[in-house]
Protein backbone atom coordinates (compact mmCIF):
# COMPACT_ATOMS: atom_id res chain seq x y z
CA UNK A 1 0.00 0.00 0.00
CA UNK A 2 1.31 3.28 -0.88
CA UNK A 3 0.15 5.96 1.87
CA UNK A 4 -0.95 9.51 1.41
CA UNK A 5 -0.42 11.63 3.77
CA UNK A 6 -1.13 14.82 1.69
CA UNK A 7 -4.77 14.85 3.85
CA UNK A 8 -3.12 13.78 7.13
CA UNK A 9 -6.22 15.05 9.84
CA UNK A 10 -8.38 16.53 7.57
CA UNK A 11 -11.30 14.75 6.69
CA UNK A 12 -12.33 12.90 3.28
CA UNK A 13 -14.68 11.43 1.72
CA UNK A 14 -14.79 8.30 -0.57
CA UNK A 15 -17.92 7.53 -2.69
CA UNK A 16 -17.88 4.31 -4.59
CA UNK A 17 -16.32 1.42 -2.41
CA UNK A 18 -15.69 -1.11 -5.17
CA UNK A 19 -11.55 -2.05 -5.77
CA UNK A 20 -10.06 1.42 -6.29
CA UNK A 21 -12.52 3.00 -3.27
CA UNK A 22 -11.28 0.41 -0.72
CA UNK A 23 -7.86 0.72 -1.71
CA UNK A 24 -8.17 4.88 -1.73
CA UNK A 25 -10.15 4.62 1.89
CA UNK A 26 -7.40 2.61 3.63
CA UNK A 27 -4.28 4.90 1.59
CA UNK A 28 -6.00 7.87 3.39
CA UNK A 29 -6.37 6.43 6.48
CA UNK A 30 -2.82 5.13 6.95
CA UNK A 31 -1.21 8.42 5.85
CA UNK A 32 -3.89 9.99 8.74
CA UNK A 33 -6.68 11.27 7.14
CA UNK A 34 -10.20 11.16 8.38
CA UNK A 35 -12.12 9.27 5.81
CA UNK A 36 -15.78 8.50 5.20
CA UNK A 37 -17.12 6.44 2.65
CA UNK A 38 -19.99 5.63 1.22
CA UNK A 39 -21.37 3.51 -2.00
CA UNK A 40 -24.95 3.52 -3.06
CA UNK A 41 -25.12 -0.54 -3.44
CA UNK A 42 -25.45 -2.05 0.47
CA UNK A 43 -22.88 -5.21 0.11
CA UNK A 44 -20.51 -2.66 -0.23
CA UNK A 45 -21.26 -0.67 2.53
CA UNK A 46 -20.87 -3.66 4.69
CA UNK A 47 -17.58 -4.70 3.24
CA UNK A 48 -16.10 -1.53 3.80
CA UNK A 49 -18.10 -1.29 7.64
CA UNK A 50 -16.14 -4.75 8.54
CA UNK A 51 -12.89 -3.40 7.45
CA UNK A 52 -13.19 -0.44 9.75
CA UNK A 53 -14.29 1.92 7.30
CA UNK A 54 -16.53 4.92 8.63
CA UNK A 55 -19.62 5.12 6.38
CA UNK A 56 -21.52 8.35 6.00
CA UNK A 57 -24.20 9.08 3.43
CA UNK A 58 -22.97 12.45 1.21
CA UNK A 59 -26.36 13.79 1.52
CA UNK A 60 -25.87 14.51 4.92
CA UNK A 61 -22.31 15.59 5.21
CA UNK A 62 -21.66 19.58 5.94
CA UNK A 63 -19.45 19.42 2.42
CA UNK A 64 -17.81 23.03 4.24
CA UNK A 65 -16.26 20.76 6.55
CA UNK A 66 -14.88 18.34 3.75
CA UNK A 67 -11.42 18.60 2.08
CA UNK A 68 -11.92 16.41 -1.01
CA UNK A 69 -14.20 14.55 -2.31
CA UNK A 70 -12.14 11.12 -3.89
CA UNK A 71 -14.99 9.76 -6.42
CA UNK A 72 -13.91 6.05 -7.47
CA UNK A 73 -13.74 6.34 -11.52
CA UNK A 74 -17.19 4.81 -12.48
CA UNK A 75 -18.99 7.90 -10.73
CA UNK A 76 -20.77 10.24 -13.16
CA UNK A 77 -18.64 13.54 -13.33
CA UNK A 78 -20.54 15.47 -16.24
CA UNK A 79 -22.91 13.54 -18.16
CA UNK A 80 -25.66 12.18 -18.78
CA UNK A 81 -25.93 13.83 -14.56
CA UNK A 82 -22.81 14.34 -12.06
CA UNK A 83 -23.68 12.31 -8.79
CA UNK A 84 -25.28 14.82 -6.57
CA UNK A 85 -22.35 13.89 -4.32
CA UNK A 86 -19.79 15.62 -6.91
CA UNK A 87 -22.31 18.32 -7.23
CA UNK A 88 -22.59 19.31 -3.75
CA UNK A 89 -18.63 19.04 -2.93
CA UNK A 90 -18.36 21.47 -6.06
CA UNK A 91 -20.68 24.06 -4.79
CA UNK A 92 -18.80 23.93 -1.41
CA UNK A 93 -15.94 24.38 -2.87
CA UNK A 94 -14.31 21.13 -1.95
CA UNK A 95 -11.85 20.16 -4.19
CA UNK A 96 -13.07 16.78 -6.43
CA UNK A 97 -10.10 14.30 -7.37
CA UNK A 98 -9.30 10.80 -7.28
CA UNK A 99 -6.81 8.08 -7.05
CA UNK A 100 -4.54 8.70 -9.55
CA UNK A 101 -4.23 12.42 -8.04
CA UNK A 102 -3.64 11.05 -4.30
CA UNK A 103 -1.14 8.80 -5.76
CA UNK A 104 0.71 11.46 -7.45
CA UNK A 105 0.46 13.53 -4.05
CA UNK A 106 2.54 10.85 -2.32
CA UNK A 107 5.54 12.43 -4.39
CA UNK A 108 7.72 9.08 -4.69
CA UNK A 109 10.99 8.93 -5.36
CA UNK A 110 10.46 6.25 -8.11
CA UNK A 111 9.50 6.94 -12.17
CA UNK A 112 5.74 6.77 -13.78
CA UNK A 113 5.17 5.73 -17.09
CA UNK A 114 1.59 6.32 -17.82
CA UNK A 115 -0.32 4.81 -20.77
CA UNK A 116 -4.01 6.00 -22.00
CA UNK A 117 -6.11 5.21 -25.59
CA UNK A 118 -9.03 3.77 -26.42
CA UNK A 119 -7.84 0.59 -27.25
CA UNK A 120 -4.77 -1.89 -26.13
CA UNK A 121 -4.33 0.33 -22.93
CA UNK A 122 -4.24 -2.91 -21.27
CA UNK A 123 -1.74 -4.72 -22.74
CA UNK A 124 0.97 -2.11 -23.74
CA UNK A 125 0.79 -1.19 -19.70
CA UNK A 126 1.43 -4.90 -19.14
CA UNK A 127 3.90 -5.37 -22.23
CA UNK A 128 5.99 -2.21 -21.15
CA UNK A 129 6.13 -3.60 -17.38
CA UNK A 130 7.38 -6.65 -18.61
CA UNK A 131 9.84 -5.37 -20.76
CA UNK A 132 11.16 -3.30 -18.07
CA UNK A 133 11.58 -6.10 -15.70
CA UNK A 134 13.23 -7.96 -18.82
CA UNK A 135 15.93 -5.25 -18.34
CA UNK A 136 16.60 -5.56 -14.76
CA UNK A 137 14.08 -2.27 -13.90
CA UNK A 138 12.07 -3.05 -10.68
CA UNK A 139 8.55 -2.37 -12.49
CA UNK A 140 5.21 -2.86 -11.32
CA UNK A 141 2.04 -1.81 -13.15
CA UNK A 142 -1.36 -1.21 -11.63
CA UNK A 143 -4.00 1.47 -12.31
CA UNK A 144 -7.18 0.61 -14.68
CA UNK A 145 -5.56 -2.81 -14.54
CA UNK A 146 -5.07 -5.40 -12.14
CA UNK A 147 -3.80 -3.54 -8.76
CA UNK A 148 -5.33 -0.21 -7.63
CA UNK A 149 -2.90 2.31 -7.94
CA UNK A 150 -2.54 3.07 -4.36
CA UNK A 151 -2.43 -1.04 -3.78
CA UNK A 152 0.85 -0.85 -5.50
CA UNK A 153 4.07 -1.07 -3.24
CA UNK A 154 6.40 1.88 -2.40
CA UNK A 155 9.46 1.63 -4.76
CA UNK A 156 12.36 3.34 -4.59
CA UNK A 157 13.85 5.70 -7.25
CA UNK A 158 15.08 3.09 -9.15
CA UNK A 159 11.94 1.76 -9.73
CA UNK A 160 9.01 2.30 -12.19
CA UNK A 161 5.27 2.78 -11.94
CA UNK A 162 3.52 1.57 -15.05
CA UNK A 163 0.15 2.96 -14.96
CA UNK A 164 -2.78 2.30 -17.21
CA UNK A 165 -5.71 5.43 -16.76
CA UNK A 166 -8.55 5.51 -18.41
CA UNK A 167 -10.02 8.79 -19.11
CA UNK A 168 -12.17 8.86 -16.00
CA UNK A 169 -9.17 8.36 -13.90
CA UNK A 170 -7.59 11.54 -15.97
CA UNK A 171 -10.80 13.61 -15.65
CA UNK A 172 -10.07 13.47 -11.73
CA UNK A 173 -6.52 14.51 -12.04
CA UNK A 174 -4.89 18.19 -11.35
CA UNK A 175 -1.12 17.19 -10.68
CA UNK A 176 -0.28 14.16 -12.12
CA UNK A 177 2.36 13.50 -14.30
CA UNK A 178 4.15 10.66 -15.98
CA UNK A 179 8.12 10.64 -17.01
CA UNK A 180 6.65 8.82 -20.25
CA UNK A 181 3.15 9.45 -20.91
CA UNK A 182 1.65 6.92 -23.64
CA UNK A 183 -1.32 7.43 -25.93
CA UNK A 184 -2.39 4.27 -27.98
CA UNK A 185 -5.55 5.41 -30.10
CA UNK A 186 -8.34 6.87 -29.77
CA UNK A 187 -12.29 6.26 -30.95
CA UNK A 188 -15.64 6.95 -29.99
CA UNK A 189 -15.61 5.69 -26.25
CA UNK A 190 -17.90 6.70 -23.23
CA UNK A 191 -19.81 9.44 -24.96
CA UNK A 192 -22.09 8.74 -22.50
CA UNK A 193 -20.13 9.75 -19.67
CA UNK A 194 -17.93 12.64 -20.98
CA UNK A 195 -20.91 14.20 -22.90
CA UNK A 196 -19.04 14.65 -26.09
CA UNK A 197 -16.08 13.19 -28.30
CA UNK A 198 -14.55 16.39 -28.01
CA UNK A 199 -14.74 15.71 -24.13
CA UNK A 200 -13.15 12.22 -24.06
CA UNK A 201 -10.55 13.69 -26.14
CA UNK A 202 -9.79 16.57 -23.96
CA UNK A 203 -10.07 14.30 -20.89
CA UNK A 204 -7.37 12.44 -22.33
CA UNK A 205 -5.08 14.74 -23.39
CA UNK A 206 -5.24 16.00 -19.96
CA UNK A 207 -2.15 13.53 -19.47
CA UNK A 208 0.02 15.61 -21.74
CA UNK A 209 -0.75 18.66 -20.82
CA UNK A 210 0.06 18.32 -16.98
CA UNK A 211 3.46 17.00 -18.03
CA UNK A 212 6.89 18.91 -17.45
CA UNK A 213 8.82 20.29 -20.54
CA UNK A 214 11.69 17.47 -20.09
CA UNK A 215 9.22 14.26 -19.76
CA UNK A 216 8.63 12.48 -22.79
CA UNK A 217 5.30 12.28 -24.89
CA UNK A 218 4.70 9.07 -27.28
CA UNK A 219 1.19 9.12 -29.46
CA UNK A 220 0.15 6.65 -31.29
CA UNK A 221 -0.56 8.37 -35.35
CA UNK A 222 -2.85 5.83 -37.10
CA UNK A 223 -5.87 7.87 -36.30
CA UNK A 224 -6.98 11.49 -36.98
CA UNK A 225 -7.82 12.22 -33.57
CA UNK A 226 -4.60 10.77 -32.24
CA UNK A 227 -2.83 12.77 -34.98
CA UNK A 228 -4.79 16.08 -34.49
CA UNK A 229 -3.45 15.78 -30.64
CA UNK A 230 0.25 14.78 -31.66
CA UNK A 231 0.23 17.53 -33.84
CA UNK A 232 -0.73 19.80 -30.65
CA UNK A 233 1.52 18.62 -28.06
CA UNK A 234 4.20 18.79 -30.60
CA UNK A 235 3.37 22.63 -31.43
CA UNK A 236 4.09 22.87 -27.25
CA UNK A 237 6.50 20.30 -26.31
CA UNK A 238 9.17 19.61 -29.97
CA UNK A 239 11.67 18.65 -28.39
CA UNK A 240 10.11 15.54 -26.06
CA UNK A 241 6.97 14.77 -28.50
CA UNK A 242 7.70 11.30 -30.62
CA UNK A 243 5.65 9.34 -32.81
CA UNK A 244 4.91 6.03 -33.02
CA UNK A 245 2.83 4.00 -35.97
CA UNK A 246 2.03 0.22 -36.45
CA UNK A 247 1.44 0.85 -40.16
CA UNK A 248 3.88 4.07 -41.71
CA UNK A 249 7.31 5.18 -41.52
CA UNK A 250 7.14 8.58 -39.22
CA UNK A 251 9.93 10.52 -38.92
CA UNK A 252 11.75 10.96 -35.75
CA UNK A 253 9.34 8.33 -33.99
CA UNK A 254 9.18 4.07 -33.94
CA UNK A 255 6.95 2.39 -36.42
CA UNK A 256 6.15 -0.90 -38.00
CA UNK A 257 6.83 -1.60 -41.44
CA UNK A 258 5.85 -4.93 -42.75
CA UNK A 259 5.84 -6.76 -39.38
CA UNK A 260 9.29 -5.03 -38.60
CA UNK A 261 10.10 -2.47 -35.82
CA UNK A 262 12.15 0.74 -36.45
CA UNK A 263 13.62 3.22 -34.71
CA UNK A 264 14.51 6.85 -36.06
CA UNK A 265 14.51 8.69 -33.07
CA UNK A 266 18.08 9.51 -33.57
CA UNK A 267 18.73 9.39 -37.39
CA UNK A 268 17.57 7.49 -40.19
CA UNK A 269 15.23 4.68 -39.74
CA UNK A 270 16.71 1.58 -38.41
CA UNK A 271 15.41 -1.88 -38.17
CA UNK A 272 14.91 -3.31 -34.70
CA UNK A 273 13.25 -7.07 -34.76
CA UNK A 274 10.74 -8.50 -36.34
CA UNK A 275 7.69 -8.82 -34.45
CA UNK A 276 6.28 -11.50 -36.59
CA UNK A 277 8.34 -13.63 -33.91
CA UNK A 278 6.90 -12.93 -31.45
CA UNK A 279 3.67 -14.67 -29.20
CA UNK A 280 1.61 -11.40 -29.72
CA UNK A 281 -1.65 -12.65 -32.26
CA UNK A 282 -2.56 -9.26 -34.70
CA UNK A 283 -0.88 -6.60 -36.49
CA UNK A 284 -3.10 -3.95 -33.95
CA UNK A 285 0.19 -5.67 -31.38
CA UNK A 286 1.98 -4.07 -33.32
CA UNK A 287 1.29 -0.87 -32.26
CA UNK A 288 1.20 -1.74 -28.65
CA UNK A 289 4.87 -3.17 -29.43
CA UNK A 290 5.67 0.08 -30.73
CA UNK A 291 4.49 2.34 -28.14
CA UNK A 292 6.20 -0.28 -25.42
CA UNK A 293 9.14 -0.57 -26.93
CA UNK A 294 9.70 3.74 -27.14
CA UNK A 295 8.56 4.05 -23.39
CA UNK A 296 10.76 1.38 -22.56
CA UNK A 297 13.80 2.92 -24.05
CA UNK A 298 13.30 6.16 -22.92
CA UNK A 299 13.47 4.95 -19.87
CA UNK A 300 17.03 4.12 -20.12
CA UNK A 301 15.81 0.20 -21.54
CA UNK A 302 19.04 -1.01 -23.42
CA UNK A 303 16.90 -1.29 -27.29
CA UNK A 304 18.30 -4.83 -27.83
CA UNK A 305 17.19 -5.80 -24.43
CA UNK A 306 14.02 -4.33 -24.86
CA UNK A 307 13.37 -5.64 -28.66
CA UNK A 308 14.23 -9.34 -26.95
CA UNK A 309 11.18 -8.99 -24.25
CA UNK A 310 9.15 -8.19 -27.09
CA UNK A 311 8.86 -11.54 -28.73
CA UNK A 312 8.40 -13.32 -25.83
CA UNK A 313 5.71 -11.59 -23.95
CA UNK A 314 2.55 -13.84 -23.58
CA UNK A 315 -0.07 -11.65 -23.84
CA UNK A 316 -3.10 -11.24 -21.36
CA UNK A 317 -6.20 -12.92 -21.20
CA UNK A 318 -9.70 -12.10 -23.18
CA UNK A 319 -7.71 -10.15 -25.58
CA UNK A 320 -7.16 -12.26 -28.84
CA UNK A 321 -6.70 -14.75 -26.62
CA UNK A 322 -6.01 -18.18 -28.34
CA UNK A 323 -8.24 -20.76 -25.77
CA UNK A 324 -7.72 -23.70 -27.78
CA UNK A 325 -8.43 -26.14 -30.73
CA UNK A 326 -11.09 -28.37 -30.60
CA UNK A 327 -12.23 -31.22 -33.41
CA UNK A 328 -10.19 -28.79 -35.37
CA UNK A 329 -11.39 -25.78 -34.73
CA UNK A 330 -9.17 -23.13 -33.05
CA UNK A 331 -11.48 -20.85 -30.25
CA UNK A 332 -10.14 -16.96 -29.98
CA UNK A 333 -11.35 -15.22 -26.51
CA UNK A 334 -11.31 -11.26 -27.39
CA UNK A 335 -14.04 -10.67 -24.68
CA UNK A 336 -12.13 -7.53 -24.12
CA UNK A 337 -13.79 -6.08 -27.52
CA UNK A 338 -16.09 -3.93 -25.82
CA UNK A 339 -16.64 -1.76 -29.17
CA UNK A 340 -16.74 -2.01 -32.82
CA UNK A 341 -12.67 -0.80 -33.15
CA UNK A 342 -11.74 -3.56 -30.92
CA UNK A 343 -14.06 -6.37 -32.63
CA UNK A 344 -12.16 -5.05 -36.17
CA UNK A 345 -8.35 -5.79 -34.62
CA UNK A 346 -10.16 -8.82 -33.88
CA UNK A 347 -11.32 -9.48 -36.92
CA UNK A 348 -8.31 -8.63 -39.33
CA UNK A 349 -6.40 -11.27 -37.89
CA UNK A 350 -8.46 -14.52 -39.24
CA UNK A 351 -10.32 -15.46 -42.01
CA UNK A 352 -12.89 -18.21 -41.94
CA UNK A 353 -14.32 -16.56 -38.87
CA UNK A 354 -17.17 -18.13 -37.13
CA UNK A 355 -17.90 -14.69 -34.99
CA UNK A 356 -20.10 -14.59 -31.91
CA UNK A 357 -20.56 -11.05 -31.10
CA UNK A 358 -23.30 -9.06 -28.72
CA UNK A 359 -24.23 -8.06 -25.52
CA UNK A 360 -25.30 -4.49 -24.35
CA UNK A 361 -24.75 -2.57 -27.38
CA UNK A 362 -22.25 1.35 -27.32
CA UNK A 363 -22.84 3.85 -30.01
CA UNK A 364 -22.23 3.42 -33.47
CA UNK A 365 -23.12 -0.27 -34.04
CA UNK A 366 -21.07 -2.64 -35.89
CA UNK A 367 -21.63 -0.86 -39.35
CA UNK A 368 -18.49 0.54 -39.42
CA UNK A 369 -17.06 -3.60 -39.63
CA UNK A 370 -18.76 -4.03 -42.88
CA UNK A 371 -15.14 -4.34 -45.07
CA UNK A 372 -14.25 -7.36 -42.64
CA UNK A 373 -17.63 -9.13 -43.04
CA UNK A 374 -16.10 -11.13 -45.77
CA UNK A 375 -14.14 -13.27 -43.57
CA UNK A 376 -17.27 -14.24 -41.74
CA UNK A 377 -18.58 -17.21 -42.26
CA UNK A 378 -21.43 -17.27 -39.74
CA UNK A 379 -22.34 -14.74 -37.23
CA UNK A 380 -23.55 -15.78 -34.07
CA UNK A 381 -25.21 -13.09 -32.06
CA UNK A 382 -25.96 -12.89 -28.33
CA UNK A 383 -27.71 -10.17 -25.91
CA UNK A 384 -29.04 -7.31 -26.08
CA UNK A 385 -28.15 -6.00 -29.43
CA UNK A 386 -28.88 -9.40 -31.21
CA UNK A 387 -31.85 -7.70 -33.24
CA UNK A 388 -29.81 -4.85 -34.00
CA UNK A 389 -26.94 -6.82 -34.96
CA UNK A 390 -29.15 -8.99 -37.08
CA UNK A 391 -30.38 -5.75 -39.00
CA UNK A 392 -26.89 -4.68 -39.56
CA UNK A 393 -25.68 -8.24 -41.09
CA UNK A 394 -29.13 -8.65 -42.70
CA UNK A 395 -28.60 -10.67 -46.15
CA UNK A 396 -24.65 -10.17 -46.34
CA UNK A 397 -23.72 -12.20 -43.32
CA UNK A 398 -25.18 -14.88 -42.30
CA UNK A 399 -26.62 -14.99 -38.93
CA UNK A 400 -28.11 -16.65 -35.80
CA UNK A 401 -29.55 -15.17 -32.96
CA UNK A 402 -28.60 -17.95 -30.43
CA UNK A 403 -28.99 -14.92 -27.32
CA UNK A 404 -26.94 -17.15 -24.81
CA UNK A 405 -22.92 -17.29 -25.24
CA UNK A 406 -23.54 -20.68 -24.13
CA UNK A 407 -26.29 -21.53 -27.22
CA UNK A 408 -23.26 -19.44 -29.91
CA UNK A 409 -20.68 -21.42 -28.56
CA UNK A 410 -22.37 -24.72 -29.29
CA UNK A 411 -23.35 -23.84 -32.46
CA UNK A 412 -20.38 -21.88 -33.70
CA UNK A 413 -18.78 -25.67 -33.01
CA UNK A 414 -21.45 -27.11 -35.26
CA UNK A 415 -21.36 -24.81 -38.06
CA UNK A 416 -17.34 -24.98 -38.59
CA UNK A 417 -17.65 -28.95 -38.19
CA UNK A 418 -20.25 -28.98 -41.10
CA UNK A 419 -18.39 -26.25 -43.28
CA UNK A 420 -15.03 -28.63 -42.71
CA UNK A 421 -12.97 -25.26 -43.90
CA UNK A 422 -9.32 -25.59 -42.65
CA UNK A 423 -8.30 -22.99 -40.50
CA UNK A 424 -11.61 -22.46 -39.08
CA UNK A 425 -11.77 -20.13 -36.19
CA UNK A 426 -14.80 -19.35 -33.72
CA UNK A 427 -14.13 -15.39 -32.24
CA UNK A 428 -15.58 -13.85 -28.95
CA UNK A 429 -14.99 -10.74 -29.99
CA UNK A 430 -18.60 -9.15 -28.86
CA UNK A 431 -18.05 -5.24 -30.28
CA UNK A 432 -20.55 -4.64 -27.19
CA UNK A 433 -20.47 -4.45 -23.46
CA UNK A 434 -21.00 -7.21 -21.45
CA UNK A 435 -23.29 -5.79 -18.39
CA UNK A 436 -26.67 -7.59 -20.06
CA UNK A 437 -25.38 -11.03 -18.64
CA UNK A 438 -22.42 -11.09 -16.97
CA UNK A 439 -20.50 -8.80 -14.49
CA UNK A 440 -17.75 -7.65 -16.83
CA UNK A 441 -15.89 -8.59 -19.42
CA UNK A 442 -13.53 -10.81 -17.56
CA UNK A 443 -16.42 -13.29 -16.23
CA UNK A 444 -17.55 -13.39 -19.68
CA UNK A 445 -14.52 -14.16 -21.30
CA UNK A 446 -13.68 -17.17 -18.71
CA UNK A 447 -17.25 -18.44 -19.07
CA UNK A 448 -16.04 -19.19 -22.75
CA UNK A 449 -12.75 -20.11 -21.96
CA UNK A 450 -14.76 -23.05 -19.64
CA UNK A 451 -17.54 -23.66 -22.48
CA UNK A 452 -14.64 -24.44 -25.03
CA UNK A 453 -13.15 -26.84 -22.01
CA UNK A 454 -16.55 -28.78 -21.63
CA UNK A 455 -16.65 -28.78 -25.92
CA UNK A 456 -13.79 -31.00 -26.43
CA UNK A 457 -14.04 -33.57 -23.62
CA UNK A 458 -10.26 -33.44 -22.99
CA UNK A 459 -8.95 -34.01 -27.14
CA UNK A 460 -8.48 -30.03 -27.42
CA UNK A 461 -5.50 -28.15 -25.91
CA UNK A 462 -7.08 -25.28 -23.85
CA UNK A 463 -4.26 -22.66 -23.04
CA UNK A 464 -5.29 -21.19 -19.15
Amino acid sequence: MIPVAAFNQRTVAVLGLARSGLSTARALRAGGADVVAWDDAAARREAARAAGITLADPAGLDWREIAALVPSPGVPLHAPTPHAAVLAARAAGCEVIGDMELFARAKLPARIAAVTGTNGKSTTTALLAYVLRACGRAAVEGGNIGTAVLDLPVLGDGGVYVLELSSYQLDLTKSFTADIAVMLNLSADHIDRHGSMAAYVAAKERLFLQQRPEQIAAIGVDDADSRAMFERVRTARPKSTVPFSANSPVPGGVFVQDGVLHDARLGPARPVIDLRRGRLIGGHNWQNAAAAYAAATALDCPPEAAARALLTFPGLAHRIEDVGVVQGVRFINDSKATNADAAARALACFDNVYWIAGGRPKEGGIGSLASYFPRIRHAFLIGEAAADFAATLADTVPHTRSQTLARATEAALTAARKDGIQNAVVLLSPACASFDQFKNFEERGDVFRDLVGSLGGGKQKVAR
